[in-house]
């Protein structure tokens, strides 16, 4: 499965059944961008993770005729660091659980539960997600990158 996140809305869930490459990845950051209006595609900045399909130079040179130099990626955030991750330290978290609810017995049974879910997150509920990802950026910058949970 595949998400985007963004203060005003989520992108996905996209399914995929078989092996993720760079050209799988391409198709659904393409079926992504499709999805946002020129406003994002101006003004937004895309995050992902150093997944090597993320991170080819056919994934970089697509992302960059979109996004230009407003990217996050391998090397230029903090490893492994969920507090800078919106699905990570939000949408997976608000997931879990209640995607099982119901005891799915098919993936396809799983897979609505998590569109059902996914479409469920308001912007209401996306905005303060990101006032705290912009607290969280505030205190990292001001701690010059060291550790800073204990100021959360």
């Amino acid at each position: 499965m595949w998400c985007a996140i963004s203060r005003r809305h989520i992108i996905g869930p996209i399914f995929f059944h078989e092996s993720f490459n760079t050209a799988r990845y391409l198709e659904i950051f393409n079926e992504f961008v499709e999805q946002l209006d020129d406003d994002e595609l101006r003004n937004d900045y895309f995050q992902q993770d150093g997944a090597t399909c993320h991170t080819s130079n056919e994934s970089r040179a697509e992302i960059e005729s979109f996004f230009d130099d407003r990217i996050i990626s391998k090397a230029l955030w903090p490893p492994r660091s969920p507090d800078f991750s919106p699905p990570d330290f939000f949408l997976w978290g608000a997931l879990k659980g209640k995607d099982y609810v119901n005891k799915p017995r098919t993936i396809e049974e799983l897979e609505n539960n998590i569109r059902r879910e996914i479409a469920a997150i308001s912007e209401d509920v996306l905005q303060p997600t990101f006032a705290n990802l912009k607290h969280c950026v505030q205190l990292c910058l001001h701690s010059g990158g060291e550790h800073f949970q204990h100021l959360v």
